[in-house]
């Protein structure tokens, strides 16, 4: 199954799971537009930011329904996931209090999911690969349809 995504997913932090790279990429097109939106601009939509975090939410759940479907132990992942929405629910306070700034909680949800991609989902798919009970679709994409990528 091929799936065309815009340019925000770096072709590194694809993990071959259409249903997750989706998602992955969905996150990081709202991260990118939250930033434009609020470049030179002191106004924060508050509403957008929330879709931001109920897409994290999605994408947690989904990943935990998909070990649940694969018979995989995803206790310390999920903790992670629980401990990240945490986090990311009281930065995103601090922003509407004015306590912190909307660009600065956006940098470090974006580096945050970087990392998150490649040290534990990258893990996560490699497993569900590994499982004789669950077979992963393919998703990679070739590389030509790839206009560029936002990210190193």
């Amino acid at each position: 199954m091929e799936i065309a995504l815009s340019p925000f997913l770096p072709e590194a932090l694809l993990v071959d799971f259409p249903e997750i790279d989706a998602q992955h990429e969905e996150v990081f097109t709202r991260i990118e537009s939250l930033k434009a939106g609020c470049f030179g601009n002191t106004y924060v939509d508050i509403a957008e930011f929330q879709a931001l975090l109920d897409s994290f939410t999605l994408h947690f759940a989904t990943e935990e329904r998909i070990a649940e479907d694969a018979g995989i132990d995803f206790t310390a992942h999920a903790k992670i996931h629980r401990d990240t929405l945490d986090l990311l629910r009281k930065a995103l306070g601090d922003v509407i209090k004015g306590e912190r700034d909307a660009h600065a909680f956006l940098r470090y949800a974006e580096y945050w999911f970087e990392r998150h991609i490649r040290e534990d989902d990258k893990r996560f798919v490699a497993t569900l690969q590994e499982s004789r009970h669950f077979r992963l679709p393919r998703s990679r994409r070739p590389v030509s349809n790839r206009l560029f990528s936002a990210r190193a």
